[in-house]
Parts: structure tokens; C-alpha cells; sequence
């Protein structure tokens, strides 16, 4: 009981936090504490009791284990090597692929642990153990409220649509992109539907291996669709996320436009943009485009790394702050 009453409270700023504002990265973390005192409450309170809840517990437990330590780095090795072979051999296609294998090295060393014991290979392992767990519920936490930001908020009535920029083949709009431009095309569509002709604002510049700017390319694309060219807005500047945002943002404003906008990127990509747009102040809601499934392990992973990398230091704090009570612990 004491662990679902305990639950109330990161529940409470989860929902305090949601309704301020959905883009906080706070809501993701709230949301990950609440669900692990529900989980809590949920295993002890089978367990306290008999018969079959306590025996569902337990098999659901092993289940678990094993789909983590086994099932998972498993899929994410052979996913690794699918997206290698049909995307090249790039860092960012290598994620998932070094996910599982990181993952296989905590099983290992769990397991070296439980056959050498002392107070060092304690210390060792149980850091390692502790960094493991704390990144992994970072990781599902910032997933499933990724997963939720996506799935809900404003779909119609929007003045101006903003499509982020992905990397072209030569001059040719890649699958990736294309997802994003389609979506924003039924959104276009939608609006003029309903009486509205929004603006749609194609934004990214030109890279070393490209052969026109992706802002150029997506207006092709467009184009083609049967998009009016007075309805279609080119920035051709960005070369970063926050860039597209920034950019976009100020090419409407100078066209005079104050009205309501979305920007259109990638599934995987909706969250980490949307902080963005929150952290550049914008009044701009995102929402995303579905993305090949082999592409979407890597791809959340890249993300959840660049989330990661906006507070290094209070990660890293915290880390070391829960690695040094261990360490008192152990050896004190």
C-alpha cells in the first residue's frame, strides 16, 4: 500500500507538469517514477499474498529478466546488422547494434559477480549495475512519454506547417523524408479542407554530399503534389534541428504571420524537437511521421543520446551521487 500511496505524488507533478506544458522533459522522468512505484506496489502486493498472484509474479519476473537480458540484446544485434547493411556503415546506424552488445556485458557481469564475490568485485559490478539502471529508466521512461506526446494534442487548425529537413540522396528526396513531406501534405490538405490555406515551410540547407539544398528539393516534391508554389516558403539555412526551428520561426514572422504552426519531423524525432521548440520559446506544436521499423531502434536511441546530452551535468551528478552512496554502503 505504502508504494501505490507514495505513487500519488511524482503522479501529481507528471500531471501539474503535462498541463503547463507537454514539451518538459520533467514529465518524461515524473512519468517513469510513478510507473515504478505503481510496479512496486503491484510485485509486493502479489507477493504478500498466496496462491496464484504470487505464482504470476514470479513467472512474470523470470519472463522479464530474460526477455532483458537475453530476447532484447539479442533483437538489437540483429537490428544492428540489418540497418548497417541497408543504411552503410555510419555511426549513428551502429546504436542499437552497440545497445545490445552493452547490454550482453551487464549480463556478464552480473553473472561474474554472483560467482566472485568480495568487497571490490561489489563495488565494480554494483556501479556498473546502478549506471545500467539508471540510464535504462531514463531510456523507457523518455520513450513512453515520446510515444505519448506523440499521440495526442491539436490535429487541425493550423496556419503554417513547418517540415524539418533530412539528408537527400544526391538530389533526390530519401524514404525518410518523404514520410515527413506526406504528412504534411494530408495536413495541408486537411486545412484547405476545412477553408484554410496555410503556408508550408520546407526547411533545410545544402550538405557536403548534397547536390541541392534539402529546402529545394523538398519544394520539388511538393510541387509535383500538386502544392501551389505561392503556398510553399524556402529555408535553405539550417543545418540543425534547432536551426529549422529557429529559422522557420523567424522567416514567418518577418512575412508578417503570428498564427498557429506545426512543424512536421520523423516519429522517433517528435519529443526531442518539441523540447527544442519549448527551449526556443516558440508556440509551435510537433508531430511526426511514421518511420520504417527497422529504422526505429537506432533511431529512438540517437535520441534518447541527444536528450542526454542537453544535461550532462545533472545526469552525471546524480549518477555519481547514487555510485558514491553505494560505494559508503559496500564498504562502510
Amino acid at each position: 500500500m505504502i508504494f501505490g500511496i507514495a505513487a500519488l505524488v511524482p503522479a501529481l507533478f507528471f500531471v501539474v507538469g503535462v498541463l503547463r506544458d507537454r514539451r518538459r522533459l520533467a514529465n518524461a522522468v515524473w512519468l517513469g517514477v510513478t510507473l515504478v512505484f505503481l510496479l512496486l506496489w503491484l510485485v509486493f502486493g502479489a507477493a504478500a499474498s498466496d496462491g496464484w498472484p504470487a505464482a504470476a509474479v514470479a513467472i512474470g519476473l523470470v519472463a522479464v529478466l530474460l526477455g532483458l537480458g537475453l530476447v532484447l540484446p539479442v533483437a538489437l544485434i540483429a537490428n544492428g546488422v540489418l540497418l548497417v547493411r541497408r543504411e552503410g556503415f555510419r555511426p549513428a546506424n551502429l546504436l542499437s547494434l552497440l545497445a545490445g552488445l552493452a547490454i550482453f556485458g551487464v549480463v556478464l557481469a552480473f553473472g561474474f559477480a554472483t560467482a566472485h564475490t568480495g568487497p571490490v568485485v561489489d563495488v565494480v559490478i554494483g556501479s556498473l549495475l546502478i549506471v545500467a539502471a539508471y540510464v535504462a529508466f531514463l531510456f523507457v521512461s523518455l520513450l513512453l512519454y515520446s510515444i505519448a506526446y506523440g499521440s495526442v494534442g491539436r490535429r487541425t487548425g493550423f496556419d503554417a506547417i513547418v517540415v524539418l529537413g533530412a539528408g537527400l540522396i544526391g538530389d533526390r528526396v530519401p524514404p525518410l523524408l518523404a514520410s515527413r513531406l506526406d504528412r504534411a501534405i494530408h495536413v495541408y490538405r486537411r486545412e484547405v479542407d476545412a477553408g484554410r490555406a496555410p503556408l508550408l515551410v520546407v526547411s533545410g540547407g545544402q550538405g557536403s554530399d548534397e547536390a541541392v539544398s534539402e529546402a529545394a528539393a523538398m519544394r520539388e516534391y511538393l510541387l509535383r503534389r500538386d502544392v501551389p508554389d505561392d503556398r510553399i516558403v524556402p529555408e535553405d539555412r539550417a543545418t540543425t534541428t534547432e536551426e529549422n526551428l529557429r529559422y522557420s520561426a523567424k522567416l514567418l514572422v518577418d512575412r508578417g504571420w503570428n498564427g498557429r504552426a506545426v512543424a512536421v519531423t520523423n516519429n522517433f524525432h517528435v519529443f526531442r524537437a518539441a523540447v527544442l521548440a519549448r527551449r526556443l520559446k516558440l508556440r509551435m506544436q510537433i508531430i511526426g511521421a511514421p518511420t520504417a521499423r527497422y529504422f526505429l531502434p537506432s533511431a529512438f536511441l540517437r535520441e534518447f543520446v541527444a536528450l542526454l546530452a542537453q544535461n550532462p551535468v545533472t545526469h552525471t551528478v546524480t549518477c555519481g551521487a547514487l555510485v558514491a552512496l553505494h560505494v559508503a554502503l559496500t564498504l562502510g
